[in-house]
This record gives C-alpha cells, structure tokens and sequence, in this order.
C-alpha cells in the first residue's frame, strides 16, 4: 500500500501558498494602523467647536511722527472779503497807510523805489580828487579819483600839468586802458569805458622829477579836490 503524502511544512508550505505571504502582510498593516490611531488618540484634542489659540502677532512699532506746525489764519477784519485786494477805510487809517481821499478818489500807496543819485543844482556830474600814493627818490605816483554823480554812464577826460617833469606811464585800476595826450607841461587822459551812475574809477600815473602838487588837475574841465 502507499503512503498518502503529508502537505509541507514551514518555508516549503509558504513558497508554495503566497496567499499566506499576502495575508501576514495585510494583518502587519492592519496592527501598525491600529496602533497609530491608538497614539493620535492618545493626544488631548481640542473640544469640538473649539478654535486653537490665537498667537500673539508682534504689534508695529510706529515711529513718532515730527510735530507739524500748523500756521495760525490770518485774522478777518470786519467788511473784508477773501477777494479784497485792499483793507477797508478804518482799518486803513489804524494801521498808518494814507486814507480815502475826500473827493471820493482811492489813493494809492507811496512806493519805495530809489531813483538813481542825481548831482545837486551846481555839482559837476564827474568829481575829482588828487592825492599822491607813493613817493620815491626821483619821482612818485600820483592818482586822481573819480564819481560818477550823475544819473547815466559817462565818459570822462583828466588834464594834470606839472611844473617840469616828465610822465613814465598813466593807467586806470580795473578797467580798459583810455587814451594819453602828452605835452610839454602835463598829459591829458581821455577813458577807455564809461562810468555807471553811481560808480567810480581811480587814473594812476608815474611821474619823474617833477613837483608832487599839479599846477592843474581837472575832470572834464572841473578842478579836482585834494590839492
């Protein structure tokens, strides 16, 4: 008689059943789930309806704001539009401006323009003055300064004589050079530039051997001062 086979056992039943594999696989699983729920569980969750704390938010820092001066309005006088150009009659003569004239007329306000310097009644437009800058042995340096009183630009003309002499060079400080007319007693200068209103310019000149007084010095046939 033969014997009836027993089934295997141990790793030789497994390879031959993978549905064995497949359900120890399935049972591992359904463990570790089961034993992830248990700790989330074991958590203290928060009560339903109940919302998680809020957390703190850090609040701006607002830097102080620099204090604005707010300029005051101007005081409304009585009967004084915004549109007024003007103040009304009182309030005019309280604050000192000429009144309304009596003729019914508006009187203006003076102005403060400055009208150019004019010569007085008998004052040369062109003033002189001489004056010695330096002396040295053998001769010197003389100058002759001028103003322009009157009230446009002017050309001008200086006349020196000397007793004896003789002129090295004349020039003007700052300005373009003029013209020299010598002769046997003196020189005469006639400028290069005019003279604003107002304005001055200073004629220098080197003399040799010569007396520092002029026998005549004159701006545009005026006589100088100084002498």
């Amino acid at each position: 008689m033969r014997r009836v086979p027993r089934p295997p056992h141990g790793p030789v039943a497994i390879a031959t059943s993978p549905w064995i594999v497949v359900g120890a696989g399935v049972v591992v699983m359904v463990v570790l789930l089961i034993v992830a729920l248990g700790a989330y569980r074991g958590r203290s969750p928060a009560p339903d309806g109940a919302q998680p704390p809020a957390l703190p938010v850090p609040s701006a820092v607002v830097a102080p704001s620099a204090p604005t001066s707010v300029p005051s309005p101007a005081p409304v006088l009585p009967g004084v539009s915004g549109r007024a150009s003007g103040l009304p009659p009182s309030a005019a003569a309280g604050s000192g401006s000429p009144s309304a004239d009596p003729t019914g007329g508006p009187i203006g306000r003076p102005s403060a323009t400055r009208s150019p310097s004019r010569a007085a009644p008998g004052q040369p437009a062109m003033t002189g003055r001489y004056r010695v800058v330096q002396s040295f042995d053998g001769g010197f340096i003389g100058e002759v300064a001028m103003v322009n009183t009157s009230t446009r630009s002017r050309g001008w003309t200086v006349r020196l004589e000397f007793s004896g002499g003789r002129l090295v060079t004349a020039w003007v400080e700052g300005v373009p050079q003029g013209t020299i007319r010598q002769s046997d007693d003196g020189f005469t200068y006639v400028s290069g530039v005019d003279v604003s209103p107002g304005g001055s310019v200073s004629l220098r000149f080197h003399m040799e051997r010569a007396f520092h007084t002029p026998r005549e010095c004159s701006v545009d046939g005026v006589r100088c001062n100084g002498l």
